[in-house]
C-alpha cells in the first residue's frame, strides 16, 4: 500500500503581473496546507519562455497544470477561489 500522492503542479505565470503574484502566493499557500511535503511546483515565466508556453499550449495566465497524479488538469486564474481549485486538483475541500 502506498502513501498519499505526491503532486507535480506547473504554473505558467506572466512576469510580475498582479494576477501573476497572487497566483504563486495562492499556490504556496493551498499546497502548505492541503499537501504538505507532498508537492512539487515549477513555476515557468511565459515572457522570459515563451517557447514552454507554445509547447504547453498556454493561451492564457495564470495557468496550472496538475501534472500528476492523473488525470492531468488545468485551472486557469489567480487561485483565489480555494474550493474549486481543491475540487480541479482532486482533493477533499475542508471549507464545505
Amino acid at each position: 500500500m502506498s502513501g498519499p500522492a505526491h503532486f507535480k503542479l506547473r504554473l505558467h505565470v506572466a512576469g510580475n503581473a498582479p494576477n501573476s503574484a497572487r497566483a504563486i502566493a495562492n499556490l504556496h499557500a493551498l499546497c502548505q496546507k492541503h499537501l504538505p511535503e507532498r508537492h512539487e511546483i515549477e513555476i515557468v515565466d511565459v515572457l522570459r519562455e515563451p517557447g514552454r508556453a507554445l509547447a504547453d499550449h498556454v493561451l492564457m495566465t495564470p495557468l496550472l497544470v496538475k501534472l500528476s497524479p492523473a488525470p492531468v488538469c488545468k485551472i486557469v486564474g489567480n487561485l483565489s477561489e480555494t474550493p474549486p481549485v481543491l475540487e480541479a486538483l482532486g482533493l477533499p475541500s475542508l471549507t464545505r
